[in-house]
C-alpha cells in the first residue's frame, strides 16, 4: 500500500510537471474537481490549507487556465472557484496510461473480488480522513502535551 500510495504521488507529480503547474496545485484541482464549485473558504477547510495558500493555488491555476472564478449569482460578495471542464480534459489525457494499467488488473478479479476491493478501498480512505483529523487535532496540542505516537514493528519479510 505504501508503495502504491508513493508511486501515485510520483505520477502525480510528473502530471504536474507535464503540464507546467506545482504538484500541490494539482491536487487542489483534483480536489476541485471531486467536490464541484466550491468557495476559497471550503478548499481551504478541505486541503487544510490556510485561505491565504489557497488565494496563491488558485491565482496560479486561473493563470494557468485551468480554474476559474464565478460570482454567485444570489450574493455577489461571495466566490466560486470552478475547474475549467476544458482543461480537466486536457490534464485528464495525462491519466489514460494509468487508467489502462488500472483497467488490466482490475480485468482479473471476478466481480465479488471486485467489491470486497471497492469495499476495502472505501474503509480505507474513511480511516485516512480520521487519521487527518486524528492528527491535525495532535497539532492544535502544544507539544509537551501531546502523546507519544509509536508504530508498531512488524518483521520485514524477505
Amino acid at each position: 500500500m505504501r508503495r502504491s500510495s508513493a508511486q501515485g504521488v510520483l505520477y502525480g507529480q510528473t502530471v504536474a510537471n507535464v503540464a507546467g503547474i506545482a504538484n500541490s496545485d494539482l491536487e487542489c484541482m483534483d480536489i476541485l474537481y471531486l467536490e464541484g464549485r466550491v468557495t476559497a473558504g471550503r478548499l481551504a477547510e478541505v486541503t487544510g490549507l490556510t485561505t491565504g495558500a489557497i488565494t496563491g493555488v488558485v491565482d496560479r491555476l486561473e493563470k494557468a487556465g485551468l480554474v476559474r472564478r464565478e460570482r454567485d449569482e444570489k450574493d455577489r460578495r461571495k466566490v466560486f472557484i470552478a475547474v475549467v471542464p476544458e482543461a480537466a480534459m486536457k490534464i485528464g489525457q495525462f491519466y489514460v496510461p494509468m487508467q489502462q494499467a488500472m483497467e488490466k488488473v482490475l480485468g482479473g478479479y471476478s466481480d465479488e473480488e471486485l467489491r470486497l476491493l471497492l469495499r476495502f478501498a472505501n474503509e480505507g480512505y474513511k480511516g485516512v480522513l480520521a487519521a487527518t483529523e486524528a492528527l491535525k487535532g495532535l497539532l492544535d496540542t502544544p507539544p509537551e502535551k501531546r502523546p507519544a505516537l509509536k508504530l508498531k514493528t512488524r518483521p520485514r519479510q524477505p
